[in-house]
């Protein structure tokens, strides 16, 4: 089944291909500039350092509906043991064997595809078992340290938490700006609570997982006209999930990450982040989430952290 007008339409007007070269391969990431950084960093008022990641644990979000995901498996590998004799200094380390999206993380560029092509119109076919996503993989990605800004959806409404079949709109995004008076600018890094992330502090991952409120298809013109550098939200998903156009999956994971070359997080915990912002009464601040260089990676775990 092919995509729908109504989806190339919105592709037509967020696409940037070729707006930083034939060559680049970072998309939106361009617009963290010096400046863009210097900017965030005067945010910080008080130094309150909130945590945004989500342990990563063997009972972690996944549940197997996506295959191959697969929560940390964590193993120790030596314990205690003298490498060098007995009475000498002894050592212990651990592996761990996990889906690179597991828990909290960033999708790399080449994470969706879409008519054969991923960012900057290189054909999808670039991905092979052996060099993995030889193009705009995770291990190209820069210091990914800008301004963030939280727009508190859910807390803007009133609401502990959307409701499942809520898809997140402009205007929803609009609201949650006006609620924590910040205006989004270019570079700036945007993070949206649903409040979908508590099921899943409770211990209840499979309604966490599955319905899920979400960004609508309408969102990445929003985020594209603002020249936003990334987005992450509090979803297993990161759009609605069931689609609010039938049929039509994964449709904000294309045009954010195909067309507008845009890094998208999910499983973000902004929970604590919500509190500190109200209480703060701040709702930009300077937030570092760096990825974790897996070269040919289409994704990355990562462990935010954001500055008040």
């Amino acid at each position: 089944m092919s995509l729908p007008a109504a989806f190339h339409d919105i592709a037509k007007r967020v696409n940037n291909w070729g707006r930083w070269g034939e060559d680049d391969e970072i998309g939106t990431l361009n617009l963290i500039t010096g400046e863009v950084v210097r900017s965030a960093a005067a945010t910080v008022r008080s130094g309150r350092r909130v945590p945004l990641a989500l342990p990563l644990r063997q009972d972690g979000v996944q549940t197997g509906v996506i295959p191959g995901r697969v929560n940390p498996l964590h193993t120790m590998v030596q314990i205690n043991q003298e490498l060098f004799g007995p009475g000498t200094v002894a050592t212990s380390d651990d592996t761990v064997t996990m889906g690179l999206q597991a828990a909290t993380h960033w999708d790399a560029l080449p994470h969706a595809s879409h008519s054969g092509r991923i960012y900057n119109g290189r054909p999808a076919h670039t991905i092979t078992p052996h060099d993995r996503a030889r193009l705009s993989g995770i291990d190209k990605v820069p210091p990914v340290v800008s301004r963030g800004v939280l727009l508190d959806v859910a807390r803007a409404k009133g609401l502990d938490r959307l409701a499942a079949d809520h898809a997140v709109t402009p205007e929803d995004l609009e609201e949650a700006a006006e609620y924590g008076r910040v205006t989004v600018r270019a570079g700036d890094i945007v993070l949206v609570r649903t409040g979908q992330m508590r099921l899943c502090l409770e211990g209840d991952r499979h309604g966490y997982a599955f319905p899920s409120p979400g960004l609508s298809v309408r969102t990445p013109e929003w985020f594209h006209a603002r020249d936003v550098a990334a987005v992450a939200n509090d979803t297993l998903t990161f759009e609605i999930f069931p689609p609010e156009i039938e049929n039509l999956w994964l449709a904000v994971h294309a045009l954010d990450l195909v067309e507008m070359g845009m890094l998208q997080g999910q499983n973000w915990n902004l929970e604590e982040l919500s509190t500190a912002c109200a209480q703060e009464r701040q709702y930009a601040f300077l937030l570092s989430a760096m990825a974790e260089p897996f070269v040919g990676g289409t994704g990355t775990p990562v462990a935010p952290v954001a500055v008040l």
